[in-house]
C-alpha cells in the first residue's frame, strides 16, 4: 500500500512545498486550525486532504484509513518557546502541542516523524505563574522524548540553519528525527556555506544566497523625507546608526546600478566590479543599502540591519523589515535635509546637538560622504520601503511560482496575512534536505522523472 505523508501544523504549506520539491508529490493530508492558512496551502497543494481543525480533533486512524504512513511532520506553535518572546507570560496549552506526535506515534506508527521548532523546545518544562522554572529546564522535553522512545522509536536531533541548504536567510530551527523502522538517522550534509571558507572556495559547496539575490530592485525606495505621515523619532534614529554602521563604516558597501531608461540587466554588483560601470550610472547609484528591522527591543544598540551580501536575518509573522538607500547624485536635491538629517539623528547616540559649535557640525557634515576607490561621493537622498511579501518569501526559500496573494477560491489576501504565513513557515529547503536523506525510497519516483 502507498505510504502516507502527512503535515500536521501545515500552515501556509511550508514543509509541504519542501517534501513536495524532493518527493514530486503533495502531502497526502493536512491540518492546522487557521482558515487563512489552510486557504493558502489548498491554493498550493490542491490535491492534499485538508482539516482545518485543532489537531487534537483529528482521529490518526479515521484520517489516514489503514494506510500506512512513511512520514508524519510536526511543527507546533514555536512563539511561546523562542526567546522573542521576551518576559511576556507563556501558555501552557501551546507549549504543550507537541505532545500530539505521541498520538500519532501510538496509533498509526509513522515510519519516520520529524518535528521543527525553534532551538528554545529544548528548555520545554513547567511552569509558575506563566514563566518558565529555571530548576526544571528541559525536564518536559526529556519526559516527551523517553516516551516517544518507549513507542519504539530511535530519536536524534540538531540545529539546522536555513542559508546551509539554499534559503537565503540565517535562520536556525531545531529539528527531531525519529524512526520505528530501525534505519539509521542521516542528516543532510550542507550545500552551502560562507564564501570566505575553504569549502567554498575549493568548490565543494556553493557559497550562501544573500539578501541581495531576493530584493526586487524593480520596486523604488522612496525618500524618508516625502512622506505623508513622518518615520518616528525612534526609527529615524535607527536609520541614522544604520547608515553610520553599514554606509559609513563599512570600506566595501554594496552597490546598484540604475539607468535613466530603467534597471540595469546586471542591476547588483560588489564593490570589487569595475568603476567605470558604476560611475556610468552615477545619476542615480544606490549606495550601501542596508536592510533594518524596525522592532528592535532584543538589541542593545538601537539597530538590527545587516549588508546586502550576507543571507537575510531571520523572517517572523510581523511586517519588520525595512530597505534603507543612501543616494548619490539624485535629481530630486534634498542635500540640506539630508544634512539636517545625519547631523541631529547621528548625534542622538554620540552626544552632539545641531546647535553646537560649528567646527563640530562641520566634522559630522563629512558622514555625509561615501568614499568609493578613493573618490568621495555625497548622499543627497535617504530612501526606505518595506520588504514586500514576495521577497520575503523568497528569503524564505519558497519557489517564485507559489501562490500568496490569493487563496483557492481566488479571493485575495491583504499584506499583512501574506507576511504572516511567510513568517510561521518552515523554509522548504529545511524539509526538502532531510526528506531526500532519510526517505530515499519515497523521491524515487521524482528521480527516475528527472533521469
Amino acid at each position: 500500500m502507498k505510504e502516507l505523508i502527512v503535515d500536521n501544523f501545515a500552515g501556509g504549506g511550508g514543509a509541504s512545498t519542501g517534501i513536495e520539491l524532493a518527493t514530486g508529490r503533495s502531502v497526502d493530508i493536512a491540518i492546522n486550525h487557521d482558515p487563512a492558512a489552510i486557504a493558502m496551502h489548498k491554493a498550493n497543494h490542491p490535491t492534499s486532504k485538508h482539516y482545518c481543525e485543532n489537531v487534537w480533533e483529528v482521529d490518526p486512524k479515521e484520517a489516514t484509513k489503514g494506510q500506512p504512513v512513511g512520514l508524519a511532520w510536526f511543527s507546533p506553535d514555536c512563539k511561546h518557546f523562542s526567546k522573542a518572546k521576551g518576559g511576556k507570560p507563556r501558555d501552557k496549552k501551546i507549549r504543550g502541542l507537541a505532545w500530539i506526535v505521541l498520538k500519532w506515534a501510538g496509533t498509526v506508527k509513522p515510519r519516520v516523524i520529524i518535528l521543527e521548532n525553534v532551538e528554545e523546545f529544548q528548555t520545554w518544562g513547567p511552569l509558575k505563574k506563566g514563566k518558565p522554572i529555571k530548576s526544571k529546564k528541559g525536564e518536559t522535553f526529556n519526559k516527551w522524548k523517553n516516551q516517544l522512545e518507549s513507542l519504539g522509536y530511535k530519536i536524534e536531533h540538531r540545529e539546522l540553519r536555513a542559508c546551509d541548504y539554499g534559503a537565503p536567510t540565517i535562520r536556525k530551527r531545531f529539528f527531531l528525527i525519529a524512526r520505528s523502522d530501525g534505519v539509521k538517522i542521516k542528516w543532510p550534509e550542507p550545500t552551502h556555506g560562507d564564501p570566505n571558507s575553504l569549502e567554498v572556495q575549493a568548490g565543494l559547496l556553493k557559497p550562501w544566497k544573500t539578501a541581495a539575490d531576493i530584493i526586487d530592485w524593480s520596486i523604488p525606495c522612496n525618500s524618508i523625507f516625502e512622506r505623508k505621515k513622518p518615520l518616528a523619532a525612534n526609527t529615524l534614529k535607527r536609520i541614522a546608526k544604520g547608515l553610520e554602521k553599514f554606509v559609513f563604516n563599512n570600506p566595501e558597501p554594496f552597490i546598484v546600478s540604475i539607468g535613466q531608461t530603467g534597471f540595469t540587466v546586471d542591476r547588483s554588483r560588489s564593490i570589487h566590479d569595475p568603476l567605470n560601470t558604476i560611475v556610468s550610472k552615477a545619476e542615480a547609484c544606490l549606495i550601501a543599502p542596508t536592510l533594518i528591522q524596525y522592532h528592535t527591543e532584543t538589541t542593545k544598540n538601537g539597530v538590527r540591519g545587516q549588508m546586502l551580501n550576507e543571507p537575510i536575518m531571520t523572517l517572523d509573522s510581523s511586517p519588520r523589515y525595512g530597505l534603507v538607500s543612501a543616494y548619490i547624485d539624485k535629481k530630486k536635491n534634498h542635500k540640506e535635509e539630508v544634512k539636517a538629517f545625519l547631523t541631529e539623528y547621528y548625534s542622538c547616540s554620540v552626544g552632539q546637538k545641531i546647535n553646537e559649535p560649528l567646527h563640530t557640525i562641520t566634522s559630522r557634515d563629512k558622514l555625509g560622504l561615501v568614499m568609493v576607490h578613493g573618490k568621495d561621493y555625497e548622499i543627497t537622498d535617504i530612501g526606505l520601503r518595506m520588504l514586500e511579501p514576495h521577497e520575503l518569501f523568497a528569503a524564505q526559500g519558497f519557489p517564485e511560482e507559489y501562490i500568496i496573494d490569493h487563496d483557492y477560491t481566488g479571493k485575495r489576501y491583504p499584506k499583512t496575512q501574506q507576511v504572516a504565513r511567510c513568517g510561521n513557515a518552515v523554509p522548504p529547503p529545511f524539509a526538502k534536505a532531510l526528506v531526500e536523506s532519510n526517505l530515499p525510497e519515497l523521491c524515487k519516483d521524482k528521480l527516475n522523472e528527472v533521469s
